[in-house]
């Protein structure tokens, strides 16, 4: 791509490389607009199954998702108060922290979502991050399924950790959590708490100091939010008096108002 430098001309050129990989989608007609481009390009990096690309193209979409990231503003731990105890509360995007780590809602598959443009913070993660997180997943579940056998999914709240890529955050922790199919019950209660504790766990051995969590099994896995809320804070607040200075900051990332007025009430 020499001498294509501009943030338009890298949409451009990735929009026609990830058409280029699929018979299928090679004859799409493209949008002429900014924002249609854009969307395409989402679309196409969402359905995209995990696999190697070319260099040329990965430093290509490299250079365009950090302008993103930076059009979109870097929100640091500075930016966001501390209400008590090293916790705080952060109503917005989580792929704009620039914390050690941020957790994706994963589902079984660890793969991210596969729907176009969807809304979901699985989608969002993946799709900022660059084509490297998924392939990265993929891998990662090959192993599990060579180890475990070729029906191997995740099982809920054992957490994945992998690189950020083009976030500003230095890591994700993927986790799957509980799915409220009917009603809410004792186990899915303790299945969630194990969630927060258990990637408090792997920041702790790996020395990840900062982590925003997401309001995990909140959305289309129909856990009630509020007490979602509770049994969050409850177990980091657990975690955190039973270790003390080891991971120093944790944000609550939020993304509706009901559950910023939820995390208001139980952090004070």
């Amino acid at each position: 791509m020499e001498g294509k430098t501009t943030q338009e001309q890298r949409l451009d050129y990735l929009v026609e490389a990830f058409k280029a990989e699929s018979p299928e989608y090679r004859d799409l007609q493209v949008p002429e607009d900014t924002e249609g481009k854009r969307r395409l390009l989402r679309s196409l990096m969402n359905i995209r199954m995990p696999r190697e690309m070319p260099d040329d193209v990965l430093a290509v979409q490299d250079a365009y998702l950090s302008e993103r990231a930076r059009e979109k503003g870097v929100v640091t731990l500075s930016d966001i108060p501390v209400i008590r105890d090293g916790l705080s509360i952060w109503q917005g995007d989580i792929t704009r922290l620039a914390v050690d780590a941020i957790v994706n809602a994963a589902n079984s598959q660890m793969l991210g979502c596969f729907v176009p443009m969807h809304t979901c913070i699985d989608n969002c993660i993946h799709t900022f991050a660059g084509v490297q997180l998924r392939a990265e997943c993929g891998r990662q579940m090959e192993l599990m399924r060579r180890r475990y056998g070729s029906a191997y999914e995740q099982p809920t709240a054992v957490p994945m950790l992998t690189g950020a890529y083009n976030l500003p955050a230095k890591k994700v922790i993927h986790i799957v959590g509980p799915i409220v199919r009917n009603r809410l019950t004792p186990d899915l209660e303790e299945d969630l708490a194990r969630c927060y504790g258990n990637t408090l766990d792997m920041c702790k051995g790996n020395g990840l100091k900062s982590v925003a969590f997401c309001c995990i099994s909140t959305g289309v896995f129909h856990f009630p939010n509020k007490r979602a809320a509770e049994i969050a804070v409850r177990t980091v607040d657990q975690w955190m008096a039973a270790n003390p200075s080891v991971v120093e900051r944790v944000v609550f990332n939020v993304f509706k108002d009901e559950d910023k007025q939820y995390y208001e009430r139980l952090i004070r």
